[in-house]
């Protein structure tokens, strides 16, 4: 693996902020996907909400199974003008914002069956589309700078416009597309202004992700590139990939604590608007001040997740931003279940606001700790195997992620089914038994999942000084011009002892 000549181990504000805007666009499409399109389908559309969830579900997989494909191939492509992440990242934003856009256009006068099929072939097609843009896109983070504490400042970057990307479309959706009308007091229950909200959100994610590819190009001669004689992609290297991959100890904890807590985040993610809506009777204009909250938390760890790494290291954060993410998501509705909090409390949406603020920012700190760790486990690989595997590390992760939130997709689907939650309901008109299992589903069973992943990613064994120990043995070995044999030519740093069998 070649690297760059001066690798910069402080970017410029410059090229952080362009590689975080991509985020951005990326989580438009999926966060419009799984928040709203089940309550689209299935209470604008009439389809039965089980088999919404049954089809974003499928969807998720589909899509998970070629994101490794595609982080491997993205690893091994050799292009002397882009690099091995920006030629993907330049053919992707089109068909992307093609298929967002007719998730939200079925033609007119479709049976329940074929809403269903044509929204699951479209929200599949979106999420492969999107692979080839959020696998590289990932992957050129990690390689960006090989400082311990700089990735954690890339990856907050990735974190903070992600909450801006799906921020800035909540707040533009309820305000200018589903606003409360006397015909419609729950805007998202207009069917009117839907084309023209997909329409608008597609081109908008166009100009974002190729502003995101253009604006890092710079950044090309720096980054690392395939060897001259590595094998070229295919089915036999494909695998091997990912079995050094998962002969990492530490990578495997990182992948069951995501395993976990995608589970949660689907089942939380596909029920959301059912209990701001329905058990919360919040409106539109109301829903957009929810903005205020995540504004807050995401933008405290912006600011303080990558001092909090160098202070209590990544594990730390790690394990304490799931348990808190898990304990401030649940708490209002716990409450609300005691009889503490009720839709005639006085100032609920702003406790609602506060506790949001406070489980979004627990979150983004778990988010930015874990995706900083991938980078920290690639330079643990180059050690060993003498490939730096970026590519295939983030796109591993991203689909036990995705296949995890298809089973929270299907679970919210199912939930709804099992709780006999009415299609076309009208606020005010659900049965209390029915809205009282809606929060115990949304709030304490779903919390669940997030508990095991804080037990998961207690195991993760990469710290400071194994880093440190891993780079310090990477830098003498380029400088000797050495290459690594399949197995580990050098001592495994204490992480990797810790963390791995022996090579």
């Amino acid at each position: 693996m070649t690297t760059a000549p001066a690798a910069a181990d402080r970017l410029p504000l410059r090229t952080k902020v362009a590689f975080g805007i991509g985020s951005s666009a990326e989580i438009i499409a999926l966060y419009a996907v799984s928040s709203f399109a089940l309550i689209y389908y299935n209470q604008v559309l009439g389809v039965p909400a089980h088999w919404i969830g049954i089809a974003i579900s499928v969807s998720l997989v589909l899509d998970g199974l070629t994101e490794p494909l595609v982080g491997s191939w993205s690893d091994r492509t050799k292009n002397s003008k882009l690099g091995r992440r920006h030629p993907w990242m330049y053919a992707a934003p089109i068909p992307i914002a093609l298929t967002f856009y007719f998730i939200f256009n079925p033609p007119a006068g479709l049976s329940p069956l074929a809403l269903t099929i044509w929204c699951g072939a479209f929200v599949s097609l979106l999420r492969q589309v999107m692979t080839f843009f959020h696998t590289p896109h990932l992957a050129l983070g990690a390689e960006l700078s090989p400082n311990y504490i700089e990735r954690s400042k890339v990856m907050a970057y990735n974190s903070f416009f992600t909450w801006a990307g799906g921020a800035s479309m909540s707040w533009i959706a309820y305000s200018y597309f589903f606003p409360s009308t006397p015909q419609y007091p729950r805007g998202l229950l207009n069917p009117a202004p839907w084309p023209t909200f997909a329409l608008t959100m597609a081109v908008t994610i166009v100009l974002v992700l190729f502003a995101s590819a253009w604006f890092t190009r710079d950044r090309i001669p720096f980054l690392p590139q395939p060897q001259a004689d590595v094998k070229k992609f295919s089915m036999t290297e494909f695998f091997a990939d990912v079995w050094k991959a998962l002969r990492n100890h530490n990578y495997v904890w990182l992948l069951v604590g995501i395993f976990f807590l995608s589970m949660m985040i689907g089942l939380k993610e596909g029920l959301r608007l059912y209990t701001a809506t329905f058990y919360w009777g919040l409106n539109s204009e109301q829903l957009r001040l929810f903005v205020i909250g995540s504004f807050a938390g995401y933008a405290t760890a912006f600011v303080f997740a990558a001092r909090m790494h160098g202070r209590f290291d990544k594990r730390a954060t790690m394990v304490w931003g799931a348990i808190a993410y898990s304990v401030t998501t649940a708490a209002p509705l716990v409450a609300g279940i005691m009889g503490v909090l009720t839709p005639q409390t006085p100032g609920l949406v702003w406790m609602l606001i506060a506790w949001s603020a406070l489980s979004y920012g627990s979150m983004s700190v778990l988010q930015i700790g874990a995706m900083s760790a991938l980078a920290d486990i690639a330079d643990e690989n180059e050690l060993r195997f003498g490939v730096r595997q970026e590519g295939i590390l983030y796109s591993t992760r991203a689909l036990a992620a995705k296949i995890d939130q298809a089973i929270g997709s299907l679970l919210a689907g199912f939930v709804l089914f099992i709780i006999a939650f009415p299609e076309k309901a009208r606020p005010g008109a659900v049965a209390h038994d029915t809205l009282v299992n809606l929060a115990l589903w949304d709030g304490v069973l779903a919390a669940v999942p997030g508990v095991i992943a804080a037990i998961c990613y207690g195991r993760y064994a990469i710290d400071r000084a194994s880093y440190e120990a891993t780079r310090a043995a990477i830098l003498a070995r380029r400088a000797a011009g050495a290459q690594p044999p399949e197995a580990p030519a050098v001592k495994d740093p204490p992480g990797v002892v810790a963390a791995t069998p022996a090579g």
